[in-house]
């Protein structure tokens, strides 16, 4: 709580006039109509042409070390090879899932998980292979996806379990 030395009253300012009031309340309906224009705006969506470099900044995936690797990555043999061609071709047989290969490398304790595919391919369909690989590993490692995908998928039970809960 202010103290009274420390209001307006008291420090010496005049008090503010019925028109400033009211040119101030036409300040925040005119704010108010600018808010509900932007949030029209998300609703739309970002624009296509946006999107990649939306995800990369949002997801902090622009400048990853492992983009550098990426190369070297899909030159070395994965222990997941099999599986991933196998199941790319039934996902999405119409693309190689490089991005698949190299993080089955790069996190061994996952590997590959067939789900993971989904998120692979809904990226290659905003941005480019490499920055699709950068912001897969991002999400993987800084966003805990990765803790849906281990092989004991506890924690996708729980979530499992924590959405069965919401719905009752």
């Amino acid at each position: 709580m202010r103290s009274m030395s420390g209001s307006r009253r008291n420090s010496g300012s005049s008090l503010v006039s019925s028109s400033s009031a009211s040119s101030n309340l036409s300040h925040l309906e005119e704010d108010t109509w600018i808010l509900w224009g932007r949030i029209e705006l998300i609703r739309k969506g970002i624009p296509h042409h946006f999107r990649a470099i939306v995800w990369q900044l949002l997801g902090n995936a622009t400048d990853m070390p492992v983009k550098n690797q990426y190369s070297e990555l899909l030159k070395m043999s994965s222990p997941c090879e099999k599986l991933i061609r196998r199941d790319i071709a039934r996902t999405y047989p119409e693309h190689e899932s490089h991005q698949c290969h190299a993080y089955s490398l790069v996190d061994r304790e996952v590997g590959y998980c067939q789900g993971s595919a989904f998120i692979v391919g809904l990226l290659l369909m905003q941005m480019p292979e490499e920055e699709a690989f950068c912001v897969f590993v991002r999400l993987m490692q800084e966003y805990r996806l990765r803790e849906l995908f281990k092989p004991s998928m506890a924690e996708l039970g729980l979530c499992i379990y924590q959405f069965e809960y919401l719905l009752q």
